[in-house]
């Protein structure tokens, strides 16, 4: 990494929003039309940018950037556009397959009744873990991702993302426990 790019991002660690405001003017337009490239929609374009940028604001102070920051910066972004389009997949299975079954199974009111309770139920205990827990929870169940990928969205060590998910299993076992003995 060149001096220069070391001391803005020694700023960036220290809280400096200005040095942040900068890089993300020197690069967001650039990035967009990187982006653009993996996810072909301008809006989504700057939707990976945005977050990409809010994940180094929020992360700043473990952020630890070894190669260049223009280098990192590309490679976050081409990371995020192959994450978005693997969630942008997952999605598409999941509706298919949801047109697919709804349209030939009609639901019961009480199987219906019994899906929003559950719902609630699931909702109840996500929102009842710890914020980072539910974050990593989320981010592996919801989104796809794979252990070490939300170690590195995170900063943080796979030890960690593995110990939340447990936590965050064990507590769902727990909440859920009365509709697994049901099943």
């Amino acid at each position: 990494m060149i001096p220069s790019e070391k001391k803005i991002l020694k700023k960036i660690k220290e809280g400096d929003i200005k040095e942040f405001e900068v890089l993300f003017k020197d690069y967001y337009e650039k990035l967009c039309r990187f982006a653009m490239v993996y996810v072909k929609n301008m809006e989504q374009s700057e939707e990976v940018v945005q977050d990409t940028f809010y994940n180094i604001w929020k992360n700043k102070s473990t952020l630890n950037i070894t190669t260049s920051l223009k280098a990192y910066l590309y490679t976050a972004i081409r990371n995020n556009c192959l994450q978005e389009l693997r969630k942008r997949s997952l999605d598409i299975k999941y509706e298919n397959y949801y047109k697919s079954h709804s349209v030939n199974e009609s639901i019961s009111p009480a199987d219906e009744l019994n899906a929003k309770e559950l719902s609630g139920v699931i909702n109840t205990t996500l929102n009842s873990l710890p914020e980072r827990c539910r974050e990593i929870f989320k981010m592996s169940r919801y989104e796809g991702l794979k252990y070490h990928e939300i170690a590195d969205k995170l900063s943080i060590s796979i030890k960690t993302v593995e110990a939340n998910m447990g936590k965050a299993l064990k507590h769902f076992r727990a909440n859920l426990k009365e509709y697994a003995d049901a099943v």
